[in-house]
């Protein structure tokens, strides 16, 4: 077979893959039919081998079972002590995950990977221990056996008779980097039990009557064989894209499997899961929410909640829809996705619901079109939950009651008075539109109760005989019944148009909470002010206490809003925050990580990094979050977290700017100091070098001339370094303007006498009014200001040219003018030139103004 390139997009996909597999650890599953066949015993001598070879190998925990050849084989291996848990008077021993990272060794056996931890762990299961060992970069041995997989669960069942409880998801098998399967057969295995060294004597015996008889443990290894073949292909096939071999499979399938509360449900994921898997295809599980008088139970949410969290654990996107006939929803979305297989499971009611209600099974076969559907048994095996909790019925309100009674009394009466002008038909119209508002207005039994109380005033107020119930014409019997299921169906389609409405108004409260969040997002900046922003919306919306974590410059997580919307973190709470801002899951209240936590914590995660973590508390202690909640709140969350990335961006602009402005400050500073620098430095080396040579005869004058030049340049040098050091006091704001009344005359005199000797040659002429106030302003800060200014006038214009200093009051400031004749400032720069370090270009014309100073005067 010829090899093409690979797919660019594949093979970028796999890199980023290989890239984040590199900085996780390594897992090893030693995988088995059955207990017993020597999967820890092959674990353990691995892990010999690799100590032998100076590998950094640690046993976290290993079960044993009492067989001794697996105990010999623990001999010289470091193992961690384990952790000790209370529950129900029991103290259990389990793995010490804490311990095992702070060991961090290169490679940990953790046996059963199966396992349910004890309550009150980090996890719920195992597995979940192993993947935060692999997180943190650490190698994992680990075993399972096939009967251990979730979709396989049923099967397993069937086979053997026996429910597995301790089940986990078929992903956890895919995320193994390397699977040794440990396979022995049956009689062999058989032997093995009979001889003492699966179980104890006494278990032995019921094992082998049971679970262990020789057709299961053919069927069971030949379910591991199968397995472990799926798990070479996939690695097969992933070869086979990321070279850009020539596919030689069809067009992928995408299977839906349709789910409810009921514990059926279980089955047809776990089929679905295994359809998927053979088909290499991706799978949705979808519910319907139809409008319905009758409204689910607490225990149907709960199940329903747990069935779509199995479905995705087991790799399904799991939906929820919502419409007032579930096949039409079903069929509709399913084209909407392209799905090529439909499993939904077979009926278990009585086939005359069927008959008056229709059948949803034969509505989506026939609506199928394409879609190929597969009826699943709907027996799971599963032991029913006792007892099992009635559907809750809308609680009806008594003024539901009086507004049906009031209607029917108040169109009893109309039609009485208007008997002489209406016919029979006519009576029973106008009855049928009370039916109508009551049923508008109220719900199922009211409504019922409106329609059986029409046809009774109909018959004894209308139907001859009249005032009795008896009825002479047979006829009117037949107007009953037609009149009852008109009624009956009027109220029943009202009944739905409301729910359908009722639906509307929800999902149009979502979207307008998710809407509306998104738009007072936009508008905020800070992290604080986000935070407040959307603790009081989801308080608002859910009617939940609300606490935002955000991570510091250090990266420690901190609480940037507190208030009475907000709830405190103890010492726990926070520590199952950190674990999930770490981990980048969901954990806490309702979920299998840390599920003792008094609230859920959701993950503020973007493409790039978690910006913090959701924590959501119930005004009800005991309420848990359903599916629905889940889905709106992971929605938040991706909102949320956007807006948090944002405002992290633009605090990193602002500083990257910040650090660009710095750093061109810096080189223009330094190219400035080092222009300024340079002249004073030329004059003083060349006076210094000129005294310094013997062979020079330098007479007194042309001495203390050079001598003169040093000193002069010097005090140069130093006024540089003065204003270089006072402006970045300035820039730092070390240095605070201290106003006091002062006089302008004073400050000039004080800097004409510091310029005296520069002044000398040239011609300055100065303008002071006698009558000046006295005016606030800092007199050490304007006379440096007024130096510069005429140090600049000597030094950029010709010598001999004149100098003109005014100051006059104008509009209640006093304005302090400085006039030279230079060759003047070029068009456009004259904003410019008082930026920092900005020097003017030569521009021809005539003398121009270049400072000036204005000081506000309160006289």
């Amino acid at each position: 077979m010829e090899e093409a390139g690979p797919s660019p997009d594949l093979l970028l996909a796999q890199v980023q893959e290989e890239e984040r597999r590199k900085k996780e650890g390594k897992l090893k599953i030693f995988f088995g039919a059955a207990p017993g066949v020597g999967k820890t015993y092959a674990m353990l001598n691995v892990a010999r081998k690799k100590l032998a070879e100076g590998a950094d190998i640690v046993v976290g925990i290993v079960e044993t079972h009492g067989r001794p050849e697996t105990g010999a084989m623990l001999e010289g291996l470091e193992i961690i002590p384990r952790r000790e848990v209370e529950y129900l008077g029991t103290v259990l021993r389990e793995f010490d995950l804490d311990a095992a990272l702070a060991r961090r060794p290169g490679i940990i056996l953790v046996d059963e990977l199966a396992h349910t931890n004890a309550p009150g762990s980090r996890h719920k299961k195992r597995w979940q221990d192993v993947f935060e060992l692999l997180a943190a970069g650490i190698n994992v041995y680990t075993t399972l056996n096939v009967q251990h997989l979730e979709s396989l669960n049923d099967v397993v069942a069937q086979i053997t008779g026996v429910r597995v409880r301790e089940t986990l998801p078929d992903s956890v098998l895919d995320r193994a980097d390397d699977i040794e399967l440990i396979d022995l057969p049956p009689d062999e295995l058989l032997q093995r039990l009979k001889e003492g060294k699966v179980y104890i004597p006494e278990v032995a015996i019921h094992a082998r009557e049971n679970f262990f008889r020789k057709g299961n443990l053919l069927a069971l290894r030949e379910l591991a064989l199968r397995r472990t073949a799926e798990r070479v292909d996939d690695q097969m096939l992933k070869y086979r894209i990321g070279k850009g071999v020539k596919a030689i499979w069809p067009a992928a399938e995408r299977i839906m499997v349709c789910i409810g509360a009921n514990p059926r449900s279980i089955r047809l994921i776990r089929a679905a899961r295994r359809m998927a898997a053979g088909l290499r295809a991706d799978w949705i599980a979808v519910t319907v929410e139809a409008p319905s008088t009758v409204k689910p139970s607490k225990d149907d949410l709960r199940r329903l909640s747990e069935h779509m969290r199995l479905a995705e654990s087991l790799g399904a996107e799991a939906v929820i829809l919502s419409g007032h006939k579930a096949s039409e929803e079903i069929l509709n979305y399913a084209r909407s996705r392209n799905v090529t297989k439909l499993i939904i499971g077979k009926p278990t009611h009585p086939r005359w619901k069927d008959r008056i209600f229709g059948s949803l099974l034969d509505e989506v076969v026939r609506g199928s079109g394409d879609i190929d559907v597969y009826v699943i048994t709907g027996d799971s095996g599963e032991p029913s939950p006792s007892p099992i909790a009635r559907p809750q019925q809308r609680r009806t309100d008594a003024k539901e009651w009086f507004f049906s009674i009031g209607i029917v009394a108040a169109f009893t009466v109309f039609v009485i008075i208007m008997r002489p002008y209406l016919t029979l038909v006519d009576v029973a119209m106008t009855y049928l539109l009370g039916i109508v508002l009551v049923a508008s207005r109220t719900s199922k039994w009211p409504s019922l109760f409106a329609t059986m109380s029409s046809i009774t005033a109909l018959d004894f107020f209308f139907v001859p005989p009249v005032y009795t119930f008896s009825v002479l014409d047979m006829r009117y019997f037949f107007t009953f019944i037609v009149m009852f299921f008109v009624a009956f169906v009027i109220s029943k389609l009202t009944l739905r148009v409301r729910e359908q409405a009722n639906a509307a108004r929800r999902r149009e409260r979502r979207t307008a909470a998710l809407y509306r969040l998104s738009r007072e997002l936009v508008h905020e900046r800070g992290i604080p002010e986000l935070s407040s922003t959307i603790i009081k919306h989801l308080n608002e919306v859910l009617s939940c206490k609300v606490v935002i974590l955000v991570p510091d410059e250090k990266g420690a997580l901190t609480v940037p809003v507190t208030g009475k919307e907000t709830f405190a973190l103890d010492q726990r709470e926070f520590s199952v925050a950190h674990w999930v801002f770490e981990h980048r899951q969901r954990a806490g209240l309702g979920t299998d990580t840390l599920p003792g936590a008094m609230a859920l914590y959701l993950p503020l995660a973007t493409s790039m990094r978690t910006v913090g973590v959701l924590g959501i508390l119930p005004n009800e202690p005991a309420s848990i979050f359903d599916q629905e909640h889940i889905q709106l709140l992971e929605s938040f969350a991706n909102q949320i977290a956007v807006a948090f990335e944002r405002a992290f961006l633009a605090e990193e602009a602002q500083r990257a700017v910040l650090k660009a402005e710095t750093e061109s400050l810096r080189n223009t500073l330094l190219s400035s100091i080092s222009h300024d620098l340079r002249t004073p430095l030329a004059a003083i080396t060349g006076a210094a070098t000129a005294l310094f040579q013997r062979d020079i005869n330098i007479d007194q004058q042309g001495m203390h001339e050079l001598i003169s030049t040093i000193y002069e340049e010097a005090e140069h040098l130093n006024e540089i370094i003065r204003n270089v050091l006072d402006m970045i006091r300035l820039e730092t704001k070390a240095i605070s303007v201290k106003k006091e009344w002062q006089s302008i005359e004073e400050v000039v005199g004080v800097v004409l006498n510091r310029l005296s000797e520069k002044l000398k040659d040239r011609e300055l002429k100065v303008d002071i009014p006698a009558d000046l106030p006295l005016v606030p302003f800092d007199p050490l800060l304007i006379e440096q200001v007024l130096m510069n200014l005429l140090d600049n006038a000597i030094r950029y214009t010709p010598a001999g040219t004149q100098i003109n200093l005014t100051a006059r009051i104008k509009e209640d400031v006093l304005l302090v003018e400085l006039a030279d004749r230079g060759k003047g400032i070029p068009a456009g720069d004259e904003e410019r030139i008082f930026e920092k370090f900005v020097r003017g270009s030569v521009a021809g014309g005539g003398g121009d103004r270049i400072g000036a100073d204005h000081l506000p005067c309160h006289c």
